[in-house]
């Protein structure tokens, strides 16, 4: 598919030198770069069964565990 895009100049000039140094088309190193970008925006598994536990446990914090930690940080030096 064709995609017609508008980046700044510094951007482009960087695309092409890496794309020059690698050998590559220019194409390539930017659809490789957006395929990078929207891997790492996907939620991991970790994230997705995370979300699913704290969906049925709930991550409330025991009130007083919760006091304990407040009393222990204000005597920690940072």
């Amino acid at each position: 598919m064709k995609l017609t895009i508008s980046i700044p100049d510094p951007l482009a000039k960087a695309v092409n030198a890496l794309a020059a140094h690698r050998g590559l088309p220019r194409s390539r190193v930017i659809a490789t770069a957006i395929a990078d970008y929207v891997a790492r925006q996907a939620p991991s598994k970790v994230t997705e069964r995370l979300d699913a536990v704290y969906a049925l446990e709930g991550g409330e914090l025991d009130a007083a565990l919760s006091a304990a930690q407040r009393k222990s940080l204000t005597r920690s030096e940072w």
